[in-house]
């Protein structure tokens, strides 16, 4: 019965056995784990573009050219911004790929 099937049950008990272990190894990542890590992605981006709109508001104080650096730093910000929480996910992105061929 089971040689017909694409995966043999000795795979299959093999696969659930390793996935048990690796989740008393590393502990089971709960709901709140995620709305952390979206929280933290969410963070990485809105700090740097914050800055850069303060930075730009006060630039534009002290300036008195017509260049609107309020958006020219808010530019910026959001590309850091992005750029780090393109980091983050890349991170843990790497995380689970080694997690699994360690398995």
């Amino acid at each position: 019965m089971y040689k017909n099937d694409k995966i043999s049950l000795s795979q299959q008990i093999r696969a659930k056995t390793s996935r048990k272990i690796r989740a008393k190894r590393t502990g089971i990542k709960s709901v709140w784990f995620g709305l952390g890590m979206m929280g933290l992605i969410g963070w990485s981006v809105t700090v740097p573009t914050l800055l850069g709109v303060a930075l730009g508001f006060w630039i534009e104080q002290i300036s008195t050219g017509s260049y609107p650096w309020i958006l020219t730093f808010l530019i910026i910000g959001l590309t850091v911004g992005c750029a780090n929480a393109w980091h983050w996910i890349n991170k843990e992105h790497a995380d689970i790929k080694k997690e699994d061929t360690d398995d």
